[in-house]
């Protein structure tokens, strides 16, 4: 297909995180973008505001009069339900249908392409990476997987003149998606289990990773692979944080709650980074991004000074507040892994305080699979309020649900909670921090956590 032929476009499930970039890009070279999604968030509102229209109501009297025609491109992603209407009825009467995998293959197969793939750290690798590319003025389009708070965007454009377009892509594991891409050069920054419902045994998503890194091709044709977790490949560059491969990174240390590290290239040492996001495990992503950047032959001074002026990712530990008296942090954070590392960081930067955390389970089948390790990950809080499981995709499975894994969890102070309710159940709890976790809707819990805490506490503190 000929993307320059097409001159609208529709998006099922335009507020996905994925879709929404892709949306940004398509109206940001002037073509026609409509989309659907069944609720009204921040994300689908930024968008609305830039020029996108998009509805909430699933019939498909709310379509526009050109979706049928052959200069339109319906996109759509693996999470749209099967008994969603627009989109039984958009498979059966239009002429041009395709998955945000095949079109973002489609955007990129004739440039440049670098892809950042991993069940954990893609994103941030990704957005890191992408900004020290725009600061240097390399003609970077980068579709992101998180909100760069530098650009308080999804997708990065950098249109010059000069320069050979570099493509920037995270490459998405679920339902296979990054087995469409064939990048120039790839990253896997981890491949942890994940996404059951496509990959039941880990030898099936190793498998499937190993497929995406024979994809890499000419010019280029290198994979950066994380020595800790990743497998051999003729084409691999490897960077670590526990052993002295091509890359690696030691000397994490922290400084007046500020961390920094050493970072050694295969010919010299960079003393004293700022590590922009705190965390042993955001250690290593940092490290394929610098990996990267010095293969790209960008010069270690502009690397470092985009590290200090990099602002960070929403919802990847995100301080919303914090006074002499309380301090909120939200993480995106699903994965028992994930809650593990963000945990973890929070009690090495303030230690000795009372956490209080909100989680909300993302997936029955993610739910069910990691139950046990998910109740060992929750047992590091203080004090839980569990959510009910978000769904998303799927229906529910017979026996998951928050209830029975609240049982698992061996702690004394844990509770069950709708999202109505958290406020109510904070303000009777004793803590000195809040933590809210999970990849659902929790985040709609930010601003009135916010309002609550600078009610009863006051301002924030001054960085």
């Amino acid at each position: 297909m000929n993307l320059n032929q097409i001159d609208f476009f529709y998006f099922i499930g335009i507020g996905g995180m994925g879709m929404s970039s892709l949306a940004r890009y398509f109206h940001s070279i002037g073509k026609t973008v409509y989309g659907h999604d069944r609720n009204e968030t921040f994300l689908t509102k930024k968008l609305e505001k830039e020029g996108i229209s998009i509805n909430y109501h699933d019939t498909i009297e709310f379509l526009p009069k050109w979706v049928l025609s052959k200069q339109c491109l319906i996109v759509y992603t693996p999470a749209i339900p099967s008994h969603h209407k627009q989109w039984i009825y958009l498979k059966k009467y239009g002429k041009n249908i395709k998955k945000r995998s095949q079109v973002l293959s489609l955007i990129i197969e004739n440039d440049i392409c670098i892809a950042i793939g991993g069940t954990h750290g893609k994103t941030t690798t990704c957005i890191l990476l992408g900004h020290i590319l725009y600061s240097i003025g390399m003609n970077i389009t980068a579709f992101l997987g998180g909100i760069s708070e530098n650009y308080q965007s999804n997708l990065i454009l950098n249109n010059v003149l000069n320069g050979k377009k570099i493509f920037l892509v995270e490459a998405d594991e679920f339902d296979h998606s990054f087995l469409y891409l064939s990048p120039n050069i790839a990253c896997i920054t981890s491949f942890d289990q994940d996404h059951v419902d496509t990959y039941p045994r880990k030898d099936a998503l190793k498998k499937a990773y190993i497929t995406f890194s024979n994809r890499v091709k000419k010019p280029y044709k290198k994979i950066f692979l994380c020595q800790e977790e990743s497998f051999q490949s003729n084409n691999a560059i490897y960077f670590s944080v526990l052993k002295k491969e091509n890359y690696y990174s030691n000397h994490l240390y922290v400084k007046e709650n500020k961390w920094y590290f050493d970072f050694h290239t295969p010919t010299e040492i960079w003393k004293s980074l700022p590590l922009p996001i705190p965390g042993q495990h955001n250690l290593k992503n940092v490290t394929a991004a610098l990996a990267i950047s010095d293969y790209l032959k960008i010069p270690k001074e502009e690397i470092r000074k985009a590290l200090f002026l990099f602002k960070g990712i929403k919802r990847r530990y995100s301080i919303h507040y914090q006074s002499s008296k309380k301090i909120y942090i939200d993480d995106y954070a699903h994965h028992p892994t994930e809650i593990n590392a963000f945990i973890s960081t929070v009690r090495i930067c303030f230690p000795n305080k009372k956490i209080l955390g909100i989680f909300q389970p993302h997936l029955f089948s993610r739910t069910k699979f990691f139950e046990k390790s998910f109740a060992k990950s929750l047992e590091h809080l203080d004090i839980l309020i569990l959510l009910d499981i978000y769904p998303a995709r799927e229906f529910p499975i017979n026996g998951i649900n928050s209830n029975n894994l609240l049982k698992k969890i061996q702690m004394s102070s844990k509770e069950i909670s709708t999202m109505s309710k958290v406020l109510k159940k904070i303000e009777k709890k004793h803590f000195d921090i809040i933590l809210t976790m999970g990849a659902g809707d929790i985040e709609t819990l930010i601003i009135p956590i916010k309002e609550w805490l600078y009610k009863r506490y006051g301002e924030i503190n001054e960085k």
